[in-house]
């Protein structure tokens, strides 16, 4: 119970990699706020992990939206007392195989305003809650290509490269106010979202880590737990690879 009577913010919650992140804070002790544009996503995840509603509550709001991601951590403190833990995973990928002059305007915006502004949005509400408590941890979700460069994705590179220096200047600033800021760069992971693209693409997936598979969304909710935990209380500002030495090659 690693996280017995702590308060948490989980974006993109409603499937993927969030659920799993969701699931194993409320397993660890905490209540969650699950946050997505879709709310039928993180009421379904709600009532699975929380039956009672006690620990857990479903939040519609979408972080391209700065009000939107204000009132998600107003609703959490008004139900919960306070916010000790953020994790900003909501993300896309937007359209890959287009080189950087073919890229539509409109697609640039969307996977940066989502990826990466998201991000600063949500941490902007975050962390005033947090400073109330004189304590926190928040993880970003970045990329293996946040650390690498990703040819025909340049927007989605670009976003996840930026969540890192996001991260690592929000680590310095909030340093001695007791709250850290982590960020995780997972490689090809088995979401629901990637094994529908079916076998062919998941084998070139898992073939492109030396580890020779995806990983689970276990593992990744694993990684991101202990950075949030007392156990990692001296770990703020670095960029943790969970990615089967895709980037060690």
């Amino acid at each position: 119970m690693d996280f017995l009577g702590k308060v948490a913010l989980v974006t993109g919650a409603g499937t993927g990699i969030g659920e799993a992140i969701a699931e194993r804070l409320f397993a660890g002790g905490a209540s969650v706020g699950l946050v997505s544009r879709r709310l039928d996503s993180v009421q379904s995840v709600s009532k699975r992990i929380d039956p009672t509603g006690e620990r857990s509550l479903a939040i519609e709001a979408d972080v391209r939206d700065p009000k939107a991601m204000d009132n998600a951590v107003r609703l959490i403190v008004a139900r919960f007392g306070k916010l000790d833990l953020a994790v900003n995973n909501a993300g896309i990928t937007g359209t890959a195989g287009v080189p950087v002059q073919d890229v539509r305007i409109e697609v640039w915006r969307e996977v940066i305003e989502t990826d990466l502004t998201g991000i600063f949005y949500s941490m902007k509400y975050e962390i005033p809650a947090m400073l109330a408590n004189n304590s926190g941890a928040i993880v970003n979700m970045s990329s293996a290509n946040g650390v690498t460069g990703l040819p025909g994705m340049s927007a989605y590179t670009a976003a996840k490269h930026g969540i890192i220096g996001l991260t690592r200047s929000a680590a310095l600033e909030l340093a001695e106010s007791n709250i850290r800021v982590c960020a995780v760069a997972p490689g090809y992971v088995a979401t629901p979202r990637i094994m529908e693209s079916g076998k062919e693409v998941t084998d070139w997936m898992a073939s492109l880590h030396p580890i020779k598979r995806l990983a689970t969304r276990e593992e990744v909710a694993d990684l991101v737990a202990y950075l949030l935990s007392t156990r990692a209380a001296f770990i703020t500002g670095s960029v943790h690879s969970i990615d089967g030495g895709y980037t060690a090659q």
